[in-house]
Order: structure tokens, then C-alpha cells, then sequence
């Protein structure tokens, strides 16, 4: 199933840790900018539940917004078997006053393998009864580990793909996946286009991790090519990813008003050819230390 998808999609994964929690919901579900994206265990809950109440607010949601969410695995057990991924929608549906999601997908299947996911009997085969049963309109594989995801997309039950900090401006490491998913028909979802803040506020690390010594240095290259540009590594990293071929709707975490606020700037700057050019001709990138 095709979904109708904006350029950006509004992460919500800390919204729920905010103190201006119910104003930063009601911007987002306000916000032309795109869609909103959550989970079931993002801050305990407490994402969907302030998407919840600014949807009861605005007297339901509004006709041009859609929430997409994610099943996770027990936050006591670490169970994730079909049980669970039946509980973690009907919890979803509770908290955000909804019947039916036109997106929800499988998150971050650390505590089980592949197989296990896959048994016929397990939690992505539930999934897929969901989908049959029309409560959720499409599934997704929402993970980290590029093995692993090739793994789940290679299947062909899902219908997206969602992967993050590793397609950005300084990191092409799934690339092959999402040339994959799209060979299968699958709508690609990239997320963090800025690598966990190192290129919009200059943060030593890269996805959270240390970043090894050449891939330090390559992303310090890029750095200087946007300053001698003019150019605002920002508005550049998140542009890469709007602007590719292979990506469908990039997902841009927003923790504060401050940074919804900027987002217009970054999505309507300049950013010329040329310096996409520049980069492109810096050669592949070093690993960045993300699998």
C-alpha cells in the first residue's frame, strides 16, 4: 500500500521528555511541514499521549495530517511476539484516541532474531494480519542494524522501510538497502538526516558513537567545503536527503518549538548544485562506524 507522503515527516521520539510537551504537540499536529511519526515506547507512552491530547484539543485530527506509530517489544519483558504486537497497537490506538493507523511498523527488534520475527507464528505475521484486518493501512521495518533490515525487507511483506543516521551527507552506508526496497516496491522512510546533530549544531559524535579517525576527518572536510560555500551544513545535510531519488520522506526529530520554528528555513534554503556536486566529488565515505 502507497502512502501519500510529505517531503518531511515530525519526529515526535522526544516530545514526551519535553516540560512543553502539549505545546510542542499541538505545533506539531498544526504544522504544514508533514506528517508526525511516534512509537508506542517513546518516553514511556507519553509521546502518543501528548499527540493524544492535542488531537482531542484540536476536536480530532486535522484532515491534512496523518500519525504514523511503531510497535515496540514489552518495556517489562522485552517480550516481542504477536501477542505483544497486537497490545502495543490497541495501546497506541488508546493513547492517541484513534481507530486506525494508515502506518505501523516494526521497531527495533533487538530482543528476538530474525527468525523468530518471521515464524509463522510470530510478530510480523500478526502484523500483517492487522494490515488484513484494515486497522493499520501499511507496515513498515523500522531498524537500525543494515544486516538485519535487509533481512526483513528482502521478504517482501512490508511496505516501508524506515532506517536512520546512516543515508545523510556524510554516510552512505544504506544506500544498498533502500536501492533494495525500492527494487521491491517499498516506500523508503530516511531518518536523522543529521546524524544525531553533527551536522546541524557540530557535535563530535555521529549517530551517538565516536566517530573513527577518517570518518572525522572526511566529515571535517565537509564542514569547511559549506563554510567556504556560504553554505549552511544544515539546510545542506537535510536537503540531501529531500532531494534524493531514493528517499520518499525524511524524518527530522523535533525536541523543541525552537527547532520546529527552523525547520521552514532549512527545507526553503539555498542550497546550490554545485556544492552537492563538491561533496559528491570528495569520493565514497569513510565508514562511519554504524553498521
Amino acid at each position: 500500500m502507497a502512502l501519500a507522503l510529505s517531503p518531511v515527516t515530525l519526529g515526535a521520539s522526544r516530545l514526551g521528555e519535553r516540560p512543553d510537551g502539549e505545546a510542542l504537540a499541538d505545533a506539531l499536529l498544526a504544522s504544514p511541514l508533514g506528517n508526525v511519526d511516534t512509537s508506542n515506547n517513546y518516553a514511556d507512552g507519553r509521546s502518543e499521549a501528548l499527540l493524544g491530547d492535542a488531537i482531542r484539543r484540536a476536536g480530532g485530527l486535522p484532515e491534512a495530517t496523518l500519525i504514523y506509530s511503531k510497535a515496540d517489544r514489552d518495556p517489562v519483558t522485552g517480550g516481542f511476539d504477536a501477542a505483544r504486537v497486537r497490545r502495543s497497537l490497541e495501546e497506541s490506538l488508546e493513547r492517541l484516541g484513534l481507530d486506525r493507523l494508515p502506518l505501523y511498523q516494526f521497531h527495533d527488534p533487538f530482543t528476538i532474531s530474525v527468525a523468530e520475527a518471521l515464524a509463522p507464528d510470530g510478530p510480523v505475521a500478526e502484523l500483517v494480519r492487522l494490515r488484513d484486518e484494515g486497522v493499520i493501512g501499511a507496515i513498515g521495518i523500522a531498524y537500525g542494524p543494515l544486516e538485519e533490515s535487509r533481512a526483513y525487507v528482502e521478504t517482501g511483506l512490508f511496505d516501508v522501510v524506515l532506517n536512520h543516521n546512516r543515508f545523510t551527507l556524510v554516510d552512505r552506508s544504506a544506500q544498498p538497502l533502500f536501492e533494495r526496497a525500492r527494487e521491491l516496491g517499498m516506500q523508503v522512510f530516511n531518518a536523522a538526516p543529521f546524524g544525531g546533530g553533527t551536522l546541524a549544531n557540530g557535535e563530535a559524535t555521529y549517530g551517538y558513537h565516536q566517530m573513527p579517525e577518517a570518518f572525522a576527518a572526511h566529515v571535517s572536510r565537509v564542514r569547511d567545503l559549506a563554510r567556504e560555500a556560504g553554505v549552511d551544513l544544515a539546510a545542506a545535510a537535510l536537503q540531501f536527503s529531500t532531494r534524493h531519488p531514493l528517499v520518499d520522506t525524511t524524518v527530522v526529530g523535533i525536541p523543541s518549538l525552537a527547532r520546529l520554528d527552523a525547520l521552514a528555513g532549512l527545507v526553503a534554503a539555498d542550497v546550490p548544485d554545485a556544492f552537492f556536486d563538491e561533496i559528491e566529488a570528495l569520493g565514497a565515505p569513510p565508514a562511519s562506524g554504524n553498521d
